[in-house]
């Protein structure tokens, strides 16, 4: 009997299926998937969805790149929900960041002028300030304004926004010399934010380093040389 005859699907012929990181265990994305899309998955290997709003089919990452490879398919004590356990390549939501989970409410949460705006800190935890810190890059690039810093150091080129990076890592190297904790947190948020425009510059999110950190994870430093090397 195939998977999709073992599934109990709503009035509509859908069923919530969440997909989580073979290698971290992290929950990436939410989505439906109707019969033939469970089928797709489990003959192609490759994750289908079915989207609700445009009533259409659809292969995670088949215009993105960033494709879902099924590693493991459980369905829960109902059958009417599915846990892929998967490998994603990139970035599994479209803003970007590796998880669509990347926002974490707190009830320090502050609303501003009536509208629902909320502090940084508030909403994304401390791994993923760097995330939110680029997707905001991102758009002061596609949207520039006259006061944005960001959209002027783009406008002004990929030279510029090397030379801002090389003046940041002085600075950091400086404050680190004098010995003020301080200086130091500074200047080294100062080059991160700069590295993060340059990989705004190239369209790579955060989640490309964070995965060759994790590729180098438990190598020795002597040892990751010597492959980068061969």
């Amino acid at each position: 009997m195939s998977l999709s005859a073992q599934l109990k699907f709503d009035a509509q012929g859908m069923l919530p299926a969440i997909a989580r990181d073979a290698a971290t265990g992290e929950v990436l994305m939410l989505a439906y998937m109707n019969a033939e899309a469970v089928d797709l998955t489990v003959t192609t290997g490759k994750v289908h969805y079915y989207s609700r709003s445009r009533r259409k089919l659809w292969m995670k990452g088949e215009s993105s790149g960033h494709i879902q490879t099924v590693r493991e398919i459980r369905y829960d004590c109902d059958a009417d929900c599915l846990l892929l356990t998967v490998e994603q390549e990139g970035s599994a939501c479209h803003t970007g960041h590796h998880s669509c989970f990347y926002r974490i409410w707190d009830e320090g949460d502050t609303r501003v002028d009536g509208e629902k705006q909320v502090d940084a800190a508030a909403i994304y935890g401390r791994q993923d300030i760097l995330d939110a810190v680029y997707h905001v890059i991102q758009e002061r690039r596609q949207n520039p304004t006259e006061k944005s810093y960001v959209a002027s150091l783009f406008a002004k080129g990929l030279d510029k926004i090397l030379g801002k990076i090389g003046e940041e890592a002085t600075e950091t190297a400086v404050a680190g010399k004098g010995g003020n904790p301080e200086e130091v947190v500074y200047e080294a948020a100062d080059l991160f934010f700069h590295t993060l425009i340059l990989l705004g510059y190239y369209d790579l999110p955060p989640e490309r380093v964070y995965a060759e950190l994790r590729r180098r994870f438990g190598l020795s430093g002597i040892e990751e040389k010597e492959n980068r090397n061969k």
